[in-house]
């Protein structure tokens, strides 16, 4: 699938590109152990999540989008040294983040009362092939990041002229230094634009047979989805 990025004309060199998430990961995942002892189960050692595909590939599917610029924050307040150039087409703000008042997140769960909602501003429009959505959403399993960023699905095969930013909330109250420009604040996995229907039923023989033959194999053979099941990334 091919997927296009445009800025105005002159900007393609001023501001961060969104990139593909494969082979993004943090520096956590990184330098977590692949294997470590459990208290719970008597020292025993249990694989981590650097062993679950699943887990890591959410991680590295789609596309993530940046922080436009280093973004200071200091006793709650947040701040900014960067002077993007006006542009004669330009219609809309040149600021790396901007605000949703308090009366637009309420009764948002994780939104408290007179709490204001950070708008992460993307610099970049977005066109899918016709038939896609494109569903935006924190970036997979970042929890350490100090903001939770709102789940919106876009028809982005259509609105492809206009720019889709992301707004969040600020979770982490304490935090205090700078995110880098080119922390990932979204992250966008294309999701086709069809009806869903689901079907019910038990398994027939020849399910149940390769149902137990799976679980059994996952007994004797760790790591076998990875090995067997998970399809060539590329």
């Amino acid at each position: 699938m091919k997927i296009r990025l445009s800025c105005l004309p002159g900007y393609e060199t001023l501001v961060p590109k969104p990139r593909l998430a494969a082979g993004t990961l943090p520096d956590w995942v990184k330098t977590m152990p692949a294997k470590t002892e459990s208290a719970v189960l008597a020292g025993a050692e249990v694989r981590t999540v650097k062993q679950c595909p699943p887990f890591l590939d959410a991680m590295q599917a789609g596309i993530l989008f940046p922080l436009a610029a280093d973004l200071t924050v200091e006793n709650g307040e947040l701040s900014w040294d960067w002077d993007l150039p006006a542009h004669p087409q330009g219609r809309t703000s040149r600021s790396p983040i901007g605000v949703h008042v308090p009366e637009q997140g309420r009764g948002v769960p994780g939104v408290e009362d007179g709490q204001f909602l950070v708008k992460f501003n993307s610099f970049w429009t977005l066109e899918l092939p016709e038939g896609w959505w494109m569903l935006f959403s924190h970036p997979a399993n970042r929890g350490e990041l100090p903001f939770r960023t709102l789940t919106g699905l876009v028809d982005a095969d259509q609105w492809r002229d206009g720019l889709v930013h992301f707004p969040a909330i600020w979770t982490d109250p304490q935090f205090s230094g700078t995110l880098a420009a080119g922390t990932p604040v979204a992250q966008g996995w294309p999701v086709p634009r069809e009806a869903l229907e689901l079907e019910f039923g038990p398994m027939d023989e020849a399910a149940l047979t390769r149902h137990t033959q799976v679980q059994d194999a996952l007994q004797d053979e760790p790591g076998l989805y990875r090995k067997s099941y998970r399809a060539k990334r590329s």
